[in-house]
């Protein structure tokens, strides 16, 4: 902090001298606008780069706040005798994928470094394989790399909150009958290869980017699916929870331990998701910047509230009463499908992308049912469909964007991802096992793995 110090004050005084010269022109009405314009325009380079730098800051702790609300959301959608195995897998596999993404993630994801990209050298399968390294300390506006954008410290720390979001997706689809280790085994595949590798084909200016004009502006593909994928894959092979399904095809509820505390996950999201699409605007250094920032919020808003008020009606509808749990992944499958485009958008048009992801919920979870594919906080529907619908619906708002371009990318990437994970759960399931023994499971994983029950007072 000690190195922005300096230029903070710079920004401060210029902005406070800009508005006591600004005085007497309000008073009297005096300045044309197109003087005012001008001195917009004309915003010293090293106040721009704070203040790109600061919306990567917020951010980035917008993004870290979405970590507490998979936690709830998962604590409060699993049964009571597993939610400190959940709590303690959402702690560990942020810990890990922070690790990983420093080690080697986010030079696979930017070779050359975020913002090189444009170079005659963009266009490639993979990044380049070595640790994150941050700018000097107390670096002076001639020695940042790129002083029309923000620091490489700011930047590493909003990416790699995006790389634990992948992770948590997860965790939630494989609750309940997974051992820990082999879970966080996978996290470090999944979060040091996986993910980087297939986000540098798009945000790394990759082949992705570069041949198939791949839209996705913060992530309904490369954060969401991916994680969808992935969980995917791990839950065909590690199989439904004991006494889930019977032999007639019926299916045994298994409700949630805690809907309050889910409910409390889903706003956490909710809040966080207006960094994670809001500050992948990149920049906040023109009024053109902030004002698409606040655009993006506002439309990430309302897919929210398209996905949870369709689900809402649709539950209403077809089982005559109002499921809290499907409304809760309505709101959430809203904001993954307006995250590829949250800019484009009207308020009108965010609504129903939104609203599109709330039914397609609604629709899927019976359906995973019917195919006997377990998934307990129901992250296949809200992360890997609705971001599939998500990144579809970019043709209808964004003139830039192709329908082949867009269905090819989201080929390439699930193809990629769910061979990869499911190459690799195969292996874990072959030498140490992923499923714990019946009688842990029948236990709970609080009890069997982690030694510590959530709540030891009930029994």
């Amino acid at each position: 902090m000690t190195g922005f110090k300096t230029p903070l004050r710079i920004a401060g005084g210029v902005a406070l001298a800009s508005l006591l010269l600004a005085l007497p022109a309000i008073a009297q009405d005096a300045a044309p606008a197109e003087e005012m314009v001008e001195a917009a325009a004309s915003v010293a380079p090293d106040v721009v780069f704070i203040l790109n730098t600061l919306l990567l800051l917020i951010g980035g702790f917008l993004v870290f706040w979405m970590a507490a609300g998979f936690a709830m959301v998962e604590a409060g959608m699993v049964r009571t005798k597993n939610v400190s195995m959940q709590l303690l897998k959402n702690i560990s596999l942020f810990a890990i994928a922070c690790l990983l993404y420093y080690l080697v993630g986010y030079n696979l994801m930017y070779p050359l470094g975020n913002w090189a990209i444009g170079s005659d050298e963009t266009g490639g399968f993979l990044g380049a394989f070595g640790i994150a390294v941050l700018e000097a300390v107390g670096i002076t506006a001639d020695q940042a790399d790129d002083i029309s954008y923000a620091a490489t410290s700011s930047d590493f720390f909003f990416q790699v909150m995006f790389c634990a979001t992948a992770a948590s997706i997860v965790s939630g689809t494989l609750a309940e009958r997974i051992k820990i280790w082999p879970f966080l085994i996978f996290t470090v595949v999944l979060t040091g290869l996986i993910y980087p590798i297939q986000g540098s084909w798009k945000w790394g200016g990759g082949f992705l980017d570069s041949q198939f004009g791949f839209l996705d502006f913060a992530g309904s593909t490369v954060v969401h699916s991916v994680g969808g994928w992935a969980a995917l894959a791990g839950a065909l092979l590690l199989g439904a929870r004991r006494g889930k399904y019977n032999a007639d095809g019926s299916v045994n509820a298994m409700p949630g331990s805690n809907m309050p505390l889910a409910t409390l996950g889903m706003f956490i999201l909710w809040l966080g998701w207006f960094g994670f699409n809001g500050a992948s605007q990149l920049a906040m250094g023109s009024v053109g910047d902030v004002a698409d920032v606040g655009r993006i919020m506002a439309n990430t808003n309302a897919g929210a509230v398209g996905g949870a008020l369709a689900a809402m009606v649709l539950t209403a509808i077809i089982y005559k009463k109002v499921d809290l749990t499907f409304v809760i992944n309505g709101a959430l499958a809203g904001l993954v499908s307006i995250t590829a485009e949250p800019l484009t958008p009207t308020l009108g048009a965010a609504t129903l992308i939104g609203a599109v992801g709330g039914i397609i919920v609604v629709l899927a979870v019976p359906m995973l049912d019917k195919l006997k594919i377990d998934d307990v906080v129901g992250a296949i529907p809200v992360h890997l469909l609705a971001g599939i619908w998500g990144t579809i619906a970019v043709v209808f708002t964004n003139p830039d964007a192709n329908l082949g371009g867009q269905l090819i990318s989201i080929i390439i990437v699930g193809i990629f991802t769910f061979v990869v994970s499911f190459v690799i759960w195969f292996i874990l399931k072959a030498t140490i096992g992923l499923r714990p023994s019946a009688e842990d499971e029948d236990l709970g994983l609080d009890k069997a793995e982690v030694g510590v029950e959530a709540y030891p007072e009930f029994k």
